[in-house]
Order: C-alpha cells, then sequence, then structure tokens
C-alpha cells in the first residue's frame, strides 16, 4: 500500500513540470482569449465590455466569411494532396529495396525549413518580372504570367502549403507500412494477390488509424495557415487569398482590435475541434492487430 502511494507521487512529480507548462503556455492564453473577445481592446490599457457583440460582426462580416470559406477550401486541399500524395509516395518507396534513406531524407526535408523561408522562396518564383517560372516561359519563347490573381492565389498559395508538409505524414505512413509483418504479404502472395489488389486489401486496412491521425492532423493544421499566405500574398489581390490566420492578425495587430481578433481565434478553435470530431467519426473504424 506505501509503495502504491509512492508511486503515485513519483507519477506526480514527474508529470507536474508537463502540467505546470501546459496549463501557463496552453490553457490560460486559450481562457484568455476567449476572455478577451468580449471586450473592445487594444489589448494593453483601453478595454470595454461589450458582451457578445464582437461574436454579432463576426455572424455579419463578410471579409470574415470569405476567410472562413478559403481556410476551407485550403483545407480540401491539404487533407487531399498532402496526405494522398504522402500516401503513395510512401507505398512507392516501401517497394523499393535500395535508397530507402535518400528519399526519406528528401521528402521530409521541407518540412524542417521554416515557413517564412518557404514563403520568400515561393515569392521569389512567383515574381513575374524575375522569377523563376517566367523565366522557364521566356526562355521556351512564352510570355510572362501573372501568376498571383483573384482567381488563382489561393491555388499559387496551397502549392506551398501541400509541398512543406508531405514529407511528414510521408515519414508517418512509410513507419506504419513497415510495422506490417511480412507473413501477411507472403501469405497474399500465395493466394494470388498482387500489385494494387496487395495494397487495398492489405496495407491500407492494417494502417487506417494512421491514416485517420493524418487527416485530422492536416485538417486541423490548415486552419493554422498564416505566414505562407502572409508572405507570398498578403491575403491579396483583393483578399482572394485571405484566410482566418491573416485576418485575425490583421484585425489583432494592424488594426489593433485584439477583442475582434480573439473572437476570430475562437471560430478557429471551434472549426478544428467540430472537423476534427466530424472526421473521426466518419473515419470511425475497429483497430487492426497484428
Amino acid at each position: 500500500m506505501k509503495r502504491m502511494k509512492g508511486d503515485k507521487l513519483f507519477i506526480f512529480l514527474f508529470l507536474f513540470p508537463a502540467f505546470f507548462i501546459t496549463a501557463i503556455f496552453l490553457y490560460y492564453p486559450f481562457f484568455e482569449n476567449i476572455y478577451q473577445s468580449f471586450f473592445k481592446t487594444d489589448g494593453f490599457f483601453n478595454s470595454t465590455f461589450i458582451g457578445l457583440d464582437n461574436y454579432k460582426r463576426l455572424i455579419t462580416d463578410e471579409i470574415a466569411r470569405g476567410a472562413t470559406l478559403n481556410s476551407l477550401e485550403l483545407m480540401l486541399y491539404v487533407a487531399v494532396f498532402q496526405v494522398g500524395i504522402a500516401l503513395v509516395l510512401a507505398v512507392m518507396v516501401d517497394s523499393i529495396k535500395h535508397g530507402v534513406r535518400f528519399f526519406r531524407t528528401s521528402f521530409f526535408f521541407p518540412v524542417v525549413i521554416s515557413g517564412a523561408a518557404i514563403g520568400l522562396l515561393f515569392t521569389l518564383i512567383y515574381n513575374y518580372r524575375n522569377g523563376l517560372l517566367n523565366e522557364i516561359l521566356v526562355s521556351l519563347g512564352f510570355e510572362r504570367v501573372l501568376w498571383l490573381t483573384e482567381s488563382s492565389s489561393l491555388y499559387m498559395v496551397a502549392i506551398p502549403t501541400i509541398w512543406s508538409y508531405v514529407g511528414f505524414y510521408f515519414v508517418i505512413f512509410l513507419t506504419a507500412i513497415g510495422k506490417i509483418p511480412e507473413d501477411f504479404y507472403e501469405a497474399a502472395k500465395l493466394e494470388g494477390i498482387t500489385g494494387f489488389q496487395k495494397l487495398t486489401k492489405i496495407t491500407i486496412p492494417l494502417i487506417v488509424g494512421d491514416i485517420k491521425t493524418c487527416l485530422v492532423l492536416a485538417i486541423t493544421g490548415a486552419l493554422k495557415i498564416f505566414e505562407l499566405v502572409y508572405i507570398i500574398t498578403r491575403g491579396g489581390p483583393a483578399r482572394s487569398s485571405e484566410v482566418l490566420g491573416t485576418y485575425m492578425y490583421q484585425k489583432a495587430f494592424e488594426d489593433s482590435n485584439v477583442g475582434y481578433g480573439a473572437t476570430l481565434a475562437v471560430l478557429m478553435v471551434v472549426i478544428g475541434v467540430s472537423l476534427a470530431f466530424i472526421t473521426n467519426k466518419l473515419l470511425k473504424s475497429e483497430e487492426v492487430t497484428y
């Protein structure tokens, strides 16, 4: 009995620093953000309690509506292409005998580059006068193209967003596939199952839990997109690529309306939690053990 109490004490002592840091840097700012959303404030001295006025304004704010739709569209691209491309690459790399480490490192490399650096890189690539894409077109005898327009800016932002995190999900899938026992594939081969059938009947069913996890991470992560959009387009032209992250930053720090910026942050959290819950429900399945 004394030993059990001692074990609980040690568990508490080891976990307390993590809980304390999490409470200070995660939970306290989160609840403080909710509190600030009920005020008209610049975040420092000028604060006036306005109740639900910020939320009423949010409902009628067309820019916020457009930013929400853009964030959801980016979320769709990320969920489909980031996770989809990562799965395809993982299956392809798992099928080769040599060079796995090279591909693992190459595909994961963009993940370790900061979003600001990637944003600057693609700003140079899309540049009208001397950008990489237009220089290639000119060298081939074509006219220069304005890549960042109202109709294309969101797609141009989606490309580096997808590219920057494909490697993260690729490593997760490659590790999950590597844990599948070879006996499963050998038995399938004896049954005459090869190629695409092996992928759909063995590989994917056995890593469906990892796929679900990656989809949830991709969906929630898409709501936090900020630096790529801010650096490449600043939400333009004509707010065509405005997302919730850039609009929240504008309101909170450029317009000094921290209360309304906090309201936008609450909206981001609500959307993220709701979509993560829905994704888990839709992809709910029994855990496969092997």
